[in-house]
């Protein structure tokens, strides 16, 4: 297979660094794009306010792909009005500066895959959804519609644009579901409110594997890409999965108030369902390693996963 040089932001983040490892093993070439000077051989500096766009243009000349992960952290800190404006900018801004070097470009990169989320689609309820659903409400809908649309230029200059609207990433040393771990291998693990509420979780070697699926050479697809696993499960189920793994009780719920007076309104999307299932890459042919939750939460266990 011939290298290809794949441009990658957000390498600092759990999915972004693995990427880049599993990118490097495969015998990619990988440019990671920083904000700061760059220190090594392989960082080339960009600027995500879009404000120094001809850098931006130079880091990404030459790539072959363009994966955009770089967004400031939604879980573990509270909503207030200014971190909703960090996290905003931080996606939104970030992806335009993105797209609009790629169009600038006189040969621009093949494919362009930027970040996302289910959160896209708002509370679902007990409603299994797919790609097809429509943008629900609330703060993280409004904010996966206008990240997404923020990738226009790119998908308009003819280069094929993926959204990864991930769901919760299983796993130990990073992202939201690394916060859980400590708590039940404490024996303090339990259902979050009343634990109806649907999760759809991904593994991460599966996401990472979906992720090259659709870098490949023969992969057509564009536009929304649900990265969930096929089996989303209650937070009831999950929390039942994680204590027989680890062994470990799982008696100590969370009561919903409790929740809202710890998270404030991030405790919302906590409490609140999203049955998610990932047809487009079904459809296209992507297996899935670990489908269940109990196999994702074994997979994050094991360090050969």
């Amino acid at each position: 297979m011939t290298s290809r040089r794949i441009a990658i932001t957000g390498t600092r983040g759990l999915v972004g660094g693995a990427l880049a490892d599993a990118l490097r093993t495969d015998g990619d070439t990988v440019v990671r794009l920083v904000r700061h000077e760059p220190r090594a051989g392989d960082e080339a500096r960009w600027d995500p306010t879009g404000r120094e766009q001809e850098r931006n243009a130079a880091a990404l000349r030459g790539c072959d792909a363009v994966v955009h992960l770089a967004g400031a952290p939604v879980a573990g800190r509270r909503w207030t009005t200014r971190y909703k404006q960090v996290l905003r900018d931080s996606r939104v801004l970030g992806t335009a500066a993105l797209a609009a070097a790629i169009a600038s470009l006189d040969t621009p990169p093949r494919v362009f895959l930027s970040g996302s989320a289910v959160g896209y689609y708002g509370d679902t309820g007990d409603v299994a959804v797919t790609e097809d659903a429509p943008n629900g409400t609330g703060f993280l809908a409004a904010l996966a519609r206008d990240w997404e649309a923020a990738a226009a230029p790119a998908a308009a200059a003819g280069v094929r644009t993926a959204f990864l609207r991930t769901g919760l990433v299983v796993a130990r040393s990073g992202g939201a579901w690394a916060k859980l771990f400590p708590l039940f291998r404490a024996g303090l693990g339990g259902r979050l409110g009343s634990g109806r509420q649907f999760w759809s979780v991904i593994s991460l070697p599966d996401h990472l594997a979906a992720t090259r699926f659709l870098l490949a050479d023969g992969c057509e697809l564009a536009g929304p890409v649900n990265f969930t696993g096929p089996t989303p499960v209650t937070n009831r189920e999950a929390t039942r999965a994680m204590g027989h793994v680890l062994r470990r009780p799982t008696v100590c719920a969370v009561p919903a108030p409790v929740l809202r007076l710890v998270l404030g309104e991030f405790a919302e999307d906590v409490l609140g369902s999203q049955r998610v299932l990932p047809a487009r890459l079904l459809d296209a042919g992507f297996t899935f390693r670990h489908p269940g939750v109990e196999d994702a939460v074994r997979a994050a266990l094991d360090r050969t996963a």
